[in-house]
This record gives C-alpha cells, structure tokens and sequence, in this order.
C-alpha cells in the first residue's frame, strides 16, 4: 500500500491528495476528507495546534497501518497542519484509495476517528482576544472506540 503522512505548517491543497492517490485504474474508489477550522457559535477567531513532532507522525502511520490490515487499500494519505489558522482553513486531509467503495469509505472513516483521539495535537482557540484551550470531544472518544470494540468483537477468543 502506498503511504503518505505528513504534518506541515503551511496551507493544504485540496487537490494534492487526489493527483497522488491516482493508480492508473488499480483502484474503483477514492474517498477523501478534508476537516477545516469551525466556528459554530459565531466566536471564534483563529485556532492554534501544537504536535511532538516525530510522535505525531508515528501516530498517524500506525493508525493508517491498522486501516490498511482491516481494509483492501491502494493508498492512503494523511497531511494535518499545526500552527495559527483562520476560520474555514483546512487543518486536515484524510484520503484512501481501494478496489471497492466500501472499503474506501470505512478506512478514511476509522483514519480519521482515531487520528482524533490517539494522534498528539493539542488545541486553542483564539476568542474575544483571549487563547483558551480546546478540551477533548465525548463524541470523538465514543466514535474511536466504536471502531476499536467492533474489531476487538471479530477477533478470535
């Protein structure tokens, strides 16, 4: 399977993923997920990541190893920025190649459910001058682990 994991401080290109993943027709699917900074409430300013640097992309390799022994993927493609971003920038590109749409869609899926809460970035958000830190999701946690009791449920005893 043909890897690729980054983390960059510089602005994502939503077409990268998709010019890299092509295959000269090994692959029937491409699902590509693209995360970008939100503001729901109407406050914030811009949102900072910070990582550790050579863990965080350990991380995310190990993650996209998991999906690839789960699933039939071609390829697989992850870029997450850090540093200061702005309202509506991306922040996160998750993209899988495979044979069969269903399998492109449940690896790019787990990919990012669990590079949600395993992978080591840490959040803040700038709002009414102010930095404040981002706690961690109930939701993320329960869709990461949802995965990871559906496949500890397949294994043999």
């Amino acid at each position: 399977m043909k890897v690729h994991v980054a983390v960059t401080d510089t602005s994502l290109v939503p077409a990268q993923p998709y010019g890299w993943l092509r295959d000269a027709g090994l692959s029937g699917a491409m699902v590509q997920f693209s995360g970008q900074v939100r503001d729901e409430q109407g406050r914030v300013e811009a949102l900072h990541l910070e990582h550790y640097p050579g863990m965080t992309e350990a991380v995310l390799r190990t993650i996209v190893d998991q999906a690839g022994q789960k699933w039939h993927l071609n390829g697989a493609w992850v870029v997450h920025r850090v540093g200061t971003m702005m309202v509506a920038d991306d922040i996160v590109q998750v993209a899988v190649s495979a044979p069969h749409r269903q399998d492109a869609f449940a690896a790019c899926a787990f990919i990012m459910d669990l590079l949600k809460t395993r992978a080591p970035f840490w959040k803040k958000e700038l709002i009414g001058g102010r930095w404040v830190w981002v706690e961690a999701r109930q939701s993320d946690d329960e869709a990461a682990a949802a995965w990871l009791q559906a496949a500890s449920a397949r294994e043999p005893s």
